[in-house]
């Protein structure tokens, strides 16, 4: 019997420095810990999240918009770490250190609200990939209805940023 393979986030991946964000960091107590993980094709990456009640924006029971912002901020540059990874013909593993990704620009197009009451899906793919730069696409779903796209321009930075 092969063992299961273990779903390996690639927040997770960060070197030490980079594990304090607090939307994704794994090292921030009191952030929110969104992860993010390659499809098993490694052409997509998602995200799932079910937003606390304390998010809601101006519209009762739906998700405040720089919460929907956020969510795609960190998500995109994970996102964005893992396609520069996979292009150089890398695994995710428990070892690996992944090369890290920050925002250069962020384009959000809000198209219904998003409600407090249902797992959040996040898809994204890739766009354009360089050395330094990376253009993802994102869709943010709940209930399958898309809620939310995003193109993120994100580059890489070095380890002693």
């Amino acid at each position: 019997m092969k063992p299961k393979k273990r779903n390996i986030a690639i927040q997770d991946t960060y070197g030490e420095r980079f594990q304090n964000c607090w939307g994704c960091g794994p090292k921030n107590e009191q952030g929110l810990h969104l992860k993010t993980y390659p499809s098993e094709d490694g052409e997509t990456c998602i995200t799932q999240f079910e937003p606390d009640n304390q998010y809601t924006g101006g519209v009762p029971n739906n998700l405040f918009g720089g919460m929907i912002a956020l969510v795609f901020d960190c998500h995109g540059t994970a996102s964005a770490a893992w396609f520069a990874h996979k292009n150089k013909g890398l695994a995710l593993t428990e070892e690996t250190v992944i090369g890290r990704f920050i925002t250069a620009r962020l384009e959000t197009d809000y198209k219904k609200p998003v409600p407090m009451d249902e797992t959040i899906t996040i898809r994204s793919s890739i766009e354009e990939l360089s050395e330094r730069k990376a253009i993802v696409r994102m869709k943010m779903e709940a209930s399958g209805v898309v809620r939310a796209e995003a193109r993120m321009v994100a580059v890489a930075v070095k380890d002693d940023m």
